[in-house]
């Protein structure tokens, strides 16, 4: 599938692509992916299938999501690149990374474990709210807004799916995530990522402090799928760190990009 995407920074340089979680897009990104287009890399920030601006398919789990990161790798030819995936993105990632090792240079992983996550029922009330939400009847962005907050309690939440509403046309609004699709899937979000062989090369693991995406419990298991793996924790963040400590999530990724 042709992914829809935000691109930074000059060719030539170190190629980065970052691959946004469950309800997210590229445009949650814009602001990182400039920052470290300055610091020396080529950034592409694709929509994952069924989000953003790429296309819907009934098809939603990680073998696609990873085919979909290789067609669009192959026809820029990006070799040797580093991968950040936060939550859904970062399970792609790790995906990936088992599937195409020599394609990844090194790897980035945003408060998601390659443990199952338990997760998905929460996951499938708030679609089964937002699906009986009937946008036809609102006339602005604000009408609806007001909506999610008796629905959401989590303002964060709230904050990234509002910004998949969008006018269809001059009268109707609609949202850019394929809701039906994705809650039809999700036991394939949520499932483990597995592989008989380790990804032996260097991978960071940064976890928000207040989100349990990444117990401790799981980094025995982190270990072995990842020999190099070093696991980083933001004590104020939940599981949207990159939203809510943009500088010091900035700052670990640069590091763990730049060592070495």
């Amino acid at each position: 599938m042709e992914l829809f995407y935000r691109e930074f920074g000059e060719e030539g340089l170190q190629p980065l692509v970052i691959l946004h979680g469950l309800f997210g897009m590229s445009d949650n990104w814009v602001s990182l992916a400039r920052q470290m287009a300055e610091e020396g890399y080529h950034v592409f920030v694709p929509d994952q299938r069924n989000h953003g601006r790429s296309g819907h398919s009934e098809v939603f789990n990680y073998p696609a999501m990873v085919d979909d990161l290789l067609e669009f790798m192959d026809d820029r030819e990006l070799f040797g690149v580093h991968l950040l995936g936060h939550s859904m993105g970062g399970k792609t990632s790790m995906q990936f990374a088992f599937d195409y090792p020599e394609r990844v240079r090194k790897l980035a992983v945003a408060d998601i474990s390659p443990a199952a996550s338990s997760h998905g029922a929460t996951h499938v009330n708030i679609i089964d709210a937002l699906l009986k939400v009937d946008l036809g009847q609102y006339e602005s962005r604000q009408e609806v807004a007001a909506v999610l907050r008796n629905i959401l309690s989590n303002p964060r939440l709230r904050e990234f799916l509002q910004k998949n509403l969008y006018w269809k046309d001059r009268s109707n609004l609609g949202w850019r995530i394929n809701f039906v699709a994705v809650r039809e899937n999700l036991g394939e979000i949520f499932r483990p990522i597995e592989s008989p062989e380790a990804f032996d090369k260097p991978v960071l693991f940064i976890r928000g402090g207040q989100s349990d995406y990444v117990p401790d419990a799981d980094i025995p298991l982190i270990e072995s799928l990842f020999p190099q793996a070093k696991v980083k924790t933001l004590p104020g963040a939940s599981h949207w760190l990159h939203a809510e400590a943009p500088e010091d999530f900035l700052r670990e990724v640069l590091y763990f990009l730049k060592e070495g």
